[in-house]
């Protein structure tokens, strides 16, 4: 009986992007604590270097608390174009081995060598290589992982972070997932990982436990999706040229919230949350949409668009809460809340390149 070979893909990851950007380009905040965006006064941060990551800085972390942990933090603003150059010159190198290429942000993206245009057998080889003309060309360093699809690439690139390489072979699929402790897992947040170690879940090998009716009933779509991932199953393709066209975050609660000031302090947790998302993958919007999950399982939602794309946390509250007051929500409750962002600027820019690169004449 024949057997179809395993894929090859792997997961390239860049160090603490942002930061090492600006350690790079300026020499006296190299072995600093420092952080992109945000300041002692107002913002969130963007991005933390390991030296400021020591003091428990991190991204998304409001400018204030990251200040008081690390008195003599320094911080810089964001330069896009700059990351952005970095990433066109990180994504040349990953052009000159394979088209399958599917960015996730500026920073990392999935590679599928399996078939590769120098006709190299060993991804592994690939993988170092490309990590080896990235720092050649970017004086920067990545991690990677490489495996057979996308969901164990993705937990190896972090292994071994920074300038690492961790590889997980097809025979040690199974024992790597058992031993991974449930918060390794690539998608399982705090929420979820808090309610997984109530059913006493904490490794992989716990996971394998239930089954996937079990894990759908309590996480949903997500459920089924992790079932046949703690067992290395996962088929999706790395798709080149994703255009996404919203980005979004949400939270279910375990109990219902009831007040505005309840509501609120969940949005301000749930925006920071967004604009981390957004900032790392260079995404604005010029549409805020809210979704409200009552008690009673209705679902509404709201949105606003203004005239300028932002992914500022502050502003997005600002106007979720606007979109707030139209809601009643003080009987039913509010189960599930919801903050997104839509109209995005990656939208635009695919579409002028379609527009661009459509034939003329005949």
């Amino acid at each position: 009986m024949s057997t179809v070979p395993h894929r090859k893909i792997i997961h390239v990851d860049m160090d603490a992007f942002f930061t090492s950007v600006e350690q790079r380009d300026n020499p006296a905040l190299k072995g600093k604590p420092i952080a992109v965006g945000g300041s002692s006064k107002r913002g969130v941060i963007a991005a933390a270097s390991y030296e400021a990551r020591k003091y428990g800085v991190r991204s998304a972390m409001p400018g204030a608390q990251a200040a008081k942990l690390c008195p003599h933090l320094i911080f810089v603003p964001h330069r896009f174009d700059a990351y952005r150059e970095v990433s066109d010159q990180i994504r040349e190198v990953f052009a000159e081995y394979t088209d399958l290429i599917e960015p996730l942000s500026l920073d990392e993206a999935f590679l599928d060598v399996t078939e590769n245009k120098l006709q190299l057998k060993s991804a592994i080889n690939i993988a170092n290589q490309i990590r080896r003309k990235i720092e050649e060309r970017t004086q920067l360093t990545a991690s990677a992982g490489v495996s057979i699809n996308k969901f164990l690439a993705k937990i190896a690139s972090d292994v071994n972070k920074p300038n690492g390489l961790t590889v997980i072979m097809p025979d040690e699929v199974e024992s790597f997932l058992e031993q991974l402790e449930i918060d390794k897992f690539f998608g399982v947040g705090k929420a979820t990982s808090a309610k997984m170690k109530a059913m006493g879940i904490f490794t992989g090998a716990d996971l394998k436990k239930y089954s996937m009716v079990e894990l759908a009933e309590r996480f949903g779509k997500f459920g089924r999706y992790i079932y046949n991932a703690v067992r290395g199953e996962d088929n999706r393709p790395v798709k080149a040229n994703r255009i996404r066209k919203s980005i979004s975050k949400e939270t279910t609660y375990d109990t219902n919230l009831i007040t505005y000031d309840s509501v609120k302090d969940a949005l301000q947790n749930l925006t920071i949350q967004l604009h981390k998302s957004a900032a790392k993958r260079n995404i604005l919007g010029r549409t805020i949409n809210l979704k409200f999950r009552f008690g009673d399982f209705q679902t509404l939602t709201r949105s606003k668009t203004i005239n300028h794309f932002t992914n500022d946390a502050d502003l997005i509250t600002k106007v979720s809460l606007e979109l707030v007051e139209e809601i009643d929500f003080s009987e039913k409750g509010v189960r599930l809340l919801g903050v997104g962002l839509s109209n995005l600027n990656t939208e635009l820019k695919a579409n002028y390149q379609l527009v661009f690169n459509f034939p003329e004449g005949n």
